[in-house]
């Protein structure tokens, strides 16, 4: 392992860098100098560096930060009492670390910034004093303290720059101003508050100490980073890879060719993870045990370890996967993007295309024949906001619920979102709108092919509503609603930007239905999705019935989650056509056979589940829909409009998958025997496609 000063001096090479000897020792001739000036020059355009103006703003507004910080330990330390001679000495520190700290933000980019303080200076202080003296400061804007969260934070804009603040209480009686937070024995007696505040740092720092030439790292990440922007596959929350996963592997691919410039290093990082046996874990350096009894990753001794589909380790204690959020699909996504990356970077190297080519976006909306639309509305702006943060970091719930169904292959969802449509013009009602491409399985055995998503759609639609019941952030009018769209449809919902020049339709937008749901179905396949009446009395006995510790009501509870339909007829057994998913958000989501079945009262045969799509590329063959003619069906799941107002409060939950007209089997999602007298006002989402082979 290189030392600071080796690192600094750029020049000493140790025998390797990382826990292999290194693939190349090659030096870098006069032709891949030219490829990167050429690689630095397609970058421009793109924002991806910021002027040196800019920059100093950032480091003054650091500096001003930094000395607001010591004023308010020195307060803090004559209310405890503390002497005059310890006061003067007692120090405190503002650290960078994320993307402003590797040296690759981007020209309008917030600021991740750690406080470091003594012992004697509380948490509590921490949200209270210091919250007030920030709010005194004419520069600070948009200040929000985010106490409850699982790396609490004070997030403000400080003289037009975005900063979020974290916070690390270290057990030391003065913060010297040489500290080195790569130190492990810092860790000791720490809250697992203050140390998860510490690992952002902790990890950044290792990553820049951990790679042979830091220049070159950072145009090697820039340009990573610009290409996974720009190909939709940058987003921790959505299963995706975020910026510290992205850092890790370009700086593996570094150790790798650690005399090799940015522009082959950009080559070689497309060809070594395109290349990569998933779910090998990528590892900066051989993890080390300190004996402090933090959880690491590690598949022998963590069980859920072993379900990682694409572990990046990082480098400080304790040693986290990064990527738990990858699925079964967004791995086969990225991995197919890796793929295309190695044969533009081929041409590239060859003079047979220019950087921009890498650069390309391909379009989303053009690639898959299926979309399943998802679309999160809030009466008020302040509450969509909450509800739209809650929706997102719950899609990969989704996505894992349609890879389980046997009928789907893959599930990619576009992390761009869109300002979605309003319902009605008279509500002033704010939405926002996800688009997820989907490949079904192509079926020998069977000339027609009925697919009904509605218990993927509405086991996920529970999960985000019992969440948001028991974090107290429900609100009447929170909706969340599903829709199947076909490729010539989107037009119809996505802004003109985004979708290719096409000819103008004789709809205008959305129609508007008597019952105020969206209809898309021109071509008419039984897409639906029906907004309940709401009132908010029944949202708030809903909610006083939810038990505090834990949103999933048991079966002996008698409150059922949201959208919880009256129980089928008994006397029909019924195979759980989707596996449970783990309530906390933390938990990674083990492979499907491993979930506990949603709940049924009767006793029902074990689920058939399809075969595993993990060999599966987004470019296999979609299966063709039928005629609009044909799709006219009964559909029983549908609530019917003669129900009575009761009946219509909690929609059914039955699932119909027929695989040929003459076989329908159904499913019956209730665990409760009664419904309550006031169920919670939801959507309800029913989703059923008939596809031709």
């Amino acid at each position: 392992i290189p030392t600071a000063n080796q690192v600094s001096l750029g020049r000493e090479t140790p025998k390797h860098y990382g826990i292999t000897s290194p693939i190349s020792l090659v030096q870098a001739k006069e032709a891949d100098l030219v490829l990167t000036h050429r690689l630095t020059e397609a970058l421009k355009p793109y924002g991806v560096f910021e002027e040196e103006l800019e920059l100093q703003r950032r480091i003054h507004v650091l500096g001003k930060l930094n000395t607001l910080v010591k004023e308010w330990i020195r307060d803090v330390s004559e209310t405890k009492n503390l002497p005059a001679s310890v006061i003067e000495t007692v120090g405190g520190k503002i650290f960078t670390f994320g993307s402003y700290r590797l040296g690759v933000h981007t020209k309008g980019a917030d600021i991740d910034a750690l406080f470091v303080a003594p012992r004697h200076v509380e948490r509590t202080d921490f949200f209270s004093s210091f919250l007030d003296k920030l709010k005194e400061q004419e520069e600070v804007k948009d200040l929000r303290a985010v106490e409850e969260a699982f790396v609490p934070v004070i997030k403000l804009s400080f003289d037009s720059i975005e900063i979020d603040i974290l916070f690390a209480r270290l057990a030391l009686q003065t913060i010297p101003k040489n500290l080195d937070l790569r130190d492990d024995g810092l860790l000791k007696n720490l809250d697992i508050r203050c140390i998860r505040s510490l690992n952002g740092c902790r990890v950044t720092d290792e990553i820049l100490h951990l790679v042979p030439d830091i220049e070159n790292f950072r145009l090697t990440l820039r340009t990573i980073k610009l290409w996974a922007k720009r190909h939709n596959i940058y987003s921790n929350i959505l299963g995706f890879l975020g910026g510290v996963s992205w850092a890790m592997l370009v700086a593996r691919t570094c150790q790798l060719y650690p005399n090799a410039v940015a522009s082959t290093l950009v080559h070689k990082f497309f060809l070594v993870f395109s290349k990569w046996e998933w779910p090998n874990p990528v590892l900066l350096k051989q993890p080390e045990d300190c004996n402090l009894n933090l959880p690491v990753w590690d598949p022998r001794v963590t069980p859920s370890d072993r379900y990682h589909l694409m572990p990046i380790i990082t480098p400080a204690y304790p040693q986290q996967n990064s990527t738990y959020n990858v699925s079964v699909s967004t791995r086969a996504v990225m991995v197919d993007e890796f793929k295309q990356g190695l044969s533009i970077t081929d041409e590239i190297l060859q003079n047979k295309a220019e950087w921009s080519k890498l650069f390309e976006a391909p379009n989303f909306f053009q690639k898959y024949k299926h979309y399943i639309v998802l679309l999160a509305s809030a009466p008020t702006e302040k509450q969509h906001l909450e509800w739209v943060g809650l929706v997102e970091s719950k899609i990969r719930i989704l996505v894992g619920n349609l890879e389980k169904n046997e009928f789907i292959t893959l599930a990619h969802v576009n992390p761009q979102s869109f300002p979605g449509p309003k319902e009605s013009r008279e509500k002033e009602e704010v939405s926002t709108m996800w688009v997820i491409g989907v490949i079904f399985k192509k079926m020998e055995a069977s000339e027609n092919l009925n697919v009904d998503l509605t218990v993927d759609i509405q086991s996920f639609t529970d999960t985000v509503y019992r969440q948001a019941i028991s974090s107290k952030m429900f609100e009447a009018d929170m909706k969340i609603q599903a829709m199947h769209v076909k490729k010539r449809q989107l037009h119809q919902l996505l802004p003109s930007l985004v979708m290719p020049k096409r000819r103008k339709h004789s709809t205008e937008g959305l129609r508007q239905m008597n019952d105020s749901s969206l209809d898309l179905s021109l071509d008419s396949d039984n897409s639906m999705s029906v907004p309940s009446p709401t009132a908010l009395s029944a949202a708030e006995s809903a909610a006083e019935r939810q038990t505090s510790g834990d949103p999933v009501p048991s079966s002996q509870n008698p409150t059922p989650p949201p959208c919880m339909g009256p129980p089928a007829a008994p006397q029909t057994p019924s195979p759980p056509a989707t596996m449970g998913l783990p309530a906390d958000p933390q938990t990674p989501s083990p492979p499907a056979t491993m979930g506990p079945p949603v709940a049924p009262q009767t006793p029902s045969p074990p689920p058939t589940m399809g075969p595993p799509a993990a060999n599966k590329t987004p470019n296999q063959e979609v299966l063709e829909e039928k005629s609009p003619k044909e799709h006219q069906m009964e559909d029983p799941s549908i609530v019917p409009e003669t129900k009575t107002t009761e009946d219509r409060g909690a929609p059914n939950n039955n699932l119909i998958i027929s695989l040929s007209p003459q076989r329908v089997v159904s499913t019956d999602l209730s665990d409760v025997p009664l419904l309550p007298a006031n169920p919670i006002p939801v959507v309800k989402n029913s989703i059923k496609l008939r596809l031709s082979r």
